[in-house]
């Protein structure tokens, strides 16, 4: 007895406060520590179901736009908590992120869903106030990122060579100052003076900066694809964006025409206008093509595995984008004879989103039933 006594006096007792510890310790193994490789790039998923909405509303699908919409809504705000959460648990990762040169771009496709919700709400709810809230969000978080990105880009002192710090995913830059300009130039439609002559400016610009930067990116990821070796594991899905980037520039450049009646200064640049617009369908129109071969080599030739990637979301959005610019462009040129290519990819890009959905379903019931702290 007396041994058992002395025994027990030897067991320490337990630490104040090591529960508390301890659950913040699975808390970190668990749904939060999984957080920890959130993709930057996920808001592709708003994008992407963001357009497709849209491009159904457009072509006379009303149940499926607005289904659409409001699963769009909670997708979003869903998305929103999540970075939030990664931003307060693991701030080395998500700010580290930001100032990567192949994770950092990714970051754009928050700009780039917020002004596709704007968008939404704007066209579908007709809902003027959200669609500004959403809209002023869209600019300030463009403001902020692109020069925090770049100028993080241009000062930092270890960067990689171009094969190996440059993809198709720095074109959502060009995606997100041009969904700035789609938003810019809906929002001028649904407002009164004195306000709807900036906002056409602001449109038109956005749209000329978004061009130019697609330049600039285009000539460097072109070089970067036929002066380098190419891998299929380089041809990531982003590289899709390649068409996105001309499609929603196509968009804004057609919107723009449409609002030329109530901007005398658009009326002036109608020939550049309309050309510029054309040049931006014909260049998206080219990629497509190259794409599918280009996806053909990777999964057929090369055998890459086919599974579920956030990055996704940046090949189902491009269809989308170009279904809803060709519709647009039909319109605003009055050419008539486009009329059926803009149901062809609505229904291809639906296809691959449902294929693409169903991936990401799956994969967070995965995630779901693996134990913490396993990869």
């Amino acid at each position: 007895m007396e041994e058992e006594q002395g025994a027990a006096r030897q067991v320490p007792a337990p630490r104040a406060g090591s529960t508390l510890l301890d659950r913040r310790a699975s808390l970190f193994e668990g749904p939060v520590g999984r957080l920890r490789d959130l993709s930057p790039a996920y808001f592709g998923l708003v994008m992407a179901t963001g357009i497709v909405s849209l491009g159904a509303d457009m072509m006379g699908l009303p149940l499926l736009a607005q289904a659409l919409f409001v699963l769009n809504l909670l997708q979003y705000g869903a998305l929103c908590v999540l970075y939030v959460l990664r931003a307060i648990y693991h701030p080395r990762q998500f700010f580290g992120d930001m100032v990567s040169h192949l994770r950092g771009p990714g970051y754009f496709t928050a700009v780039a869903a917020t002004g596709i919700l704007s968008s939404q709400f704007l066209v579908q709810a007709g809902n003027v106030a959200v669609g500004f809230s959403l809209w002023l969000l869209a600019v300030v978080l463009w403001i902020g990122l692109i020069y925090t990105i770049f100028t993080a880009f241009t000062v930092k002192a270890d960067k990689p060579t171009l094969d190996k710090g440059i993809s198709g995913g720095w074109l959502l830059s060009v995606v997100a100052t041009q969904s700035v300009a789609v938003s810019s130039a809906l929002l001028a439609v649904h407002i009164g003076q004195p306000y709807r002559l900036e906002l056409n400016l602001l449109a038109l610009s956005m749209w000329l900066w978004g061009g130019m930067l697609y330049i600039w990116m285009m000539s460097l990821i072109f070089y970067r694809y036929v002066f380098f070796r190419f891998l299929p594991d380089d041809l990531s899905p982003p590289y899709w964006i390649n068409m996105g980037a001309m499609a929603i520039s196509t968009l804004a450049g057609s919107l723009l025409i449409l609002n030329a009646p109530q901007a005398p200064f658009l009326v002036s640049l109608l020939p550049f206008l309309k050309g510029f617009t054309v040049f931006y369908w014909a260049t998206g129109s080219w990629w497509i093509p190259m794409l599918l071969l280009l996806g053909v080599w990777r999964y057929g030739v090369q055998r890459f595995p086919f599974r579920y990637d956030p990055l996704y979301w940046g090949a189902v959005f491009p269809l989308g984008m170009y279904a809803a610019s060709t519709w647009q462009m039909n319109r605003a040129m009055e050419f008539g004879f486009l009329g059926g290519l803009p149901h062809v990819f609505l229904y291809a890009a639906l296809l691959a989103w449902m294929l693409t959905f169903a991936g990401m379903v799956r994969s967070v019931l995965r995630a779901g039933r693996r134990p913490p702290g396993t990869v």
